[in-house]
Order: C-alpha cells, then structure tokens, then sequence
C-alpha cells in the first residue's frame, strides 16, 4: 500500500511538472518555448525530407535525408548554415575515400582497414571542426553499401545517392530553420548581463548586513572571497551567451523586422558586460580587504565606519538588482532608474570617505584594511558609474 501510494505521488509530480512546463513554454519566450519550436522544426523538416527521399526518388537508404535535416537544426540560422556545408563536406569526403579505394583496391577486410584509418585521419581536420567524425561514419555506410551492390555501376549509384540524399536534407533543414521562427537570440545577450548582475548582487547583499553587525569573523570573509573567485565560471556563461546571441543575427531574415529604436545594440550588451566583469573583479579585491581585518584590533569608535560601508554596499546591491532584471522593452525607463541609484551610491561612498577622515582612522597603515576599502570604494563606483554611463550611451536614438 505504501509502495503503491509512493508511487502515485510520484507520478502526479511528474504530471504537475510537465503541465508547468508546458505551461511556460506556451506563455513564455523562454527555453522551453525554444525546445518546443526546435522540435516542431525538426520533425517538420524530417517528415519532409522522408516524403521527399522515399516517395519521390525511391532512394535505396531514404533514412539519409531525414536524419541530415535533423542533424543541422541548430540554434542559430548561422549555425545551421555553416554546419551543414560542413556535414556534406564530411559526407562526401567519406564517400570519396570509399569510392577511390574500393574501385582501386576491391571489397576485401584490408579495403576497409584502408577506408577507416584515411577517413579518421581526414576527419580529424580542422576545417569540419563537430563534422570530422562523419567523415568516417560516411565511409562505414559506404562501404556497407558497396560490398552490398551487384556490380560496379549499382555501386557508384548508391554511393552517388548518399551524398545527393544528405545534401537534400541539409537544404531541407536549413529551409525550414529559416523561413519558419528563424531563432533569434537577442534575450541570450539579455540574460548574459543579467546572469554576472545577479552574482554582483547575490554577493554584495551578503555583505552589508554582516557589516551592520560589526567586524566579520575570518571565517565569513573568507567565504566571500572564494564566492567572489567563484564568479569566472559565470562570466564564461554570460560570454558564452553573448556569443550565441550575435550570431544569431546571421543569414537571419528576422533581423530585418526588428525595430532598434531605444533598444541596445550587441555592441552595447558587450560594453556593459565588459564593465560588470571589471566591477565584480573590484568586489573581489574589496573581499580581500575585508579578509585582511583583524577582529581583535577592532574598537568601538569604528563601529560607524562599518555602518558607512554597509549602507554603500547596500547601495551597490540595488544598482545590481537593478541590471538583473535588464529588459530591453523597458530600457529607457531602466536607464534613469539606474541613473538615480548610481548618485545614491555615489553619496554612500563619499560618505565612507568623510566618516574614514572624521574618525581619524589609519588609512597609512598597511597592517589595517580602512585605507584600502576606502580605495576599493572609490575604484568600485568609477566602475558602476562607467557601467551606467555605457548602458544610457549605447541605446540607440
């Protein structure tokens, strides 16, 4: 009974899952809206190329053409594009290798030791990049049809039809990858910014309330300083996104549909990202300054300057929120909402500097970290002003 209920909480959660992700995909323009359309597409262009293949040219393998339309579906129209040149590239040097060696060498096991080992070193070039293997699988389905066929002229037949089938179902596919929803990825350059926004934020709004607190443990600091280390894996992601997103404008007849008027360019997603990296590398020397406190030597009168600093901090933290919910729809009004809170931040860290210079404290000494937080908030609001300033110059009139 137990088992049995077990069981079935487990599939209604599999139930409640999929309706939300069928959910989102129907009222979002997100990833899963993307699977959705990128498996429409793909069935779409195999359906197609089999009609095509079996129907019309009764092919001897019409599987080729349906798996070639599938195999070129990529994300981007560029991709697909260059990655099916590509493919019948890889197809039709395998074919090639296979051809040149049976017609001079015959059909024996030495043939296909020949095929395979000129194949895999063929696919191995740099000019097919991903398609290099198929040099080899092609070979190994040509040589299965060679040594199949009755005579000479059946066999240059079948293999001639290889190729002609890849190359129907990599124009198929590419066809329906681009008059149909071609994928354009402007929100990946969106979510690029927003992911290094997110970690800025996450980042900072764990500080400023340890500070209310009073000088951190090393323990805390040194938390912060490996999450701030932490954060080359995410630039990678948010470059990687950035990538994706301006190659999707090639060969991309959608691009013409768009309107750019208050939108930020690519160039544009490319400066601000830029300064969000040079800002999060600032958090992280601001960590390392904050991991040199020593908690013992801590008197009470500093106590003020902390609460100084947290209050900066915190206003960092809403300039990062701000940028993580970046959404090119509501640039404009961003853009001064943004523009207030980088003078609010300002404010907070000329306020650092008087309370630094009111309490006295030891900014000369290197043994203590008051001169260099001061410095790090200086540096960290040059960033955050540059950041701002790229992101109001970079949207277009």
């Amino acid at each position: 009974m137990a088992a049995g209920r077990a069981d079935a909480q487990e599939s209604s959660g599999w139930f409640v899952r999929g309706r939300q992700w069928w959910g989102r995909a129907f009222r979002y323009a997100g990833s899963e809206r993307q699977s959705v359309l990128l498996v429409a597409k793909s069935t779409l262009a195999a359906t197609v190329a089999w009609i095509v293949s079996f129907y019309c040219l009764d092919a001897q393998s019409p599987a080729f053409a349906p798996f070639s339309a599938t195999m070129i579906m990529y994300v981007t129209v560029y991709q697909s594009v260059t990655q099916s040149l590509r493919y019948v590239g890889a197809v039709a040097a395998g074919v090639a290798v296979q051809a040149a060696l049976g017609f001079l060498v015959g059909s024996d096991l030495l043939t296909f030791v020949l095929v395979a080992a000129l194949a895999l070193s063929i696919g191995r070039s740099r000019v097919l990049g991903v398609q290099g293997p198929q040099v080899a699988t092609a070979a190994f389905f040509a040589f299965s049809t060679y040594v199949s066929a009755a005579d000479n002229t059946t066999r240059l037949s079948h293999l001639g039809q290889i190729v002609l089938l890849v190359l129907i179902g990599c124009a198929i596919g590419t066809v329906v990858n681009v008059t149909i929803a071609p994928p354009l990825r402007y929100r990946s350059a969106e979510h690029s910014v927003r992911i290094l926004a997110r970690a800025l934020y996450d980042l900072s709004v764990d500080i400023h309330p340890a500070l209310r607190e009073g000088a951190p443990d090393s323990d805390t600091t040194a938390r912060w300083r490996e999450r701030a280390y932490r954060t080359d894996g995410l630039i990678a992601q948010a470059r990687a996104g950035l990538h994706t997103a301006k190659e999707s404008i090639h060969y991309n007849p959608r691009r013409l549909l768009r309107r750019y008027r208050g939108r930020l360019t690519f160039q544009g997603y490319d400066a601000v990202l830029i300064s969000l990296e040079r800002t999060l590398g600032q958090l992280a020397s601001l960590t390392r300054s904050l991991d040199r406190w020593k908690q013992e030597e801590i008197e009470y009168a500093y106590r003020s300057f902390l609460d100084r600093y947290a209050a900066f901090l915190e206003a960092i933290s809403e300039i990062a929120y701000a940028l993580s919910a970046l959404d090119e729809q509501e640039l404009s009004r961003q853009t001064e909402n943004l523009d207030g809170l980088v003078r609010a931040a300002w404010t907070r860290c000329r306020e650092v500097a008087e309370e630094a210079e009111a309490k006295a404290l030891p900014l000369a000494d290197p043994a203590r970290p008051y001169g260099a937080l001061v410095i790090d908030a200086a540096r960290l609001m040059e960033e955050v002003q540059y950041m701002s300033d790229t992101l109001r110059s970079r949207v277009e009139a």
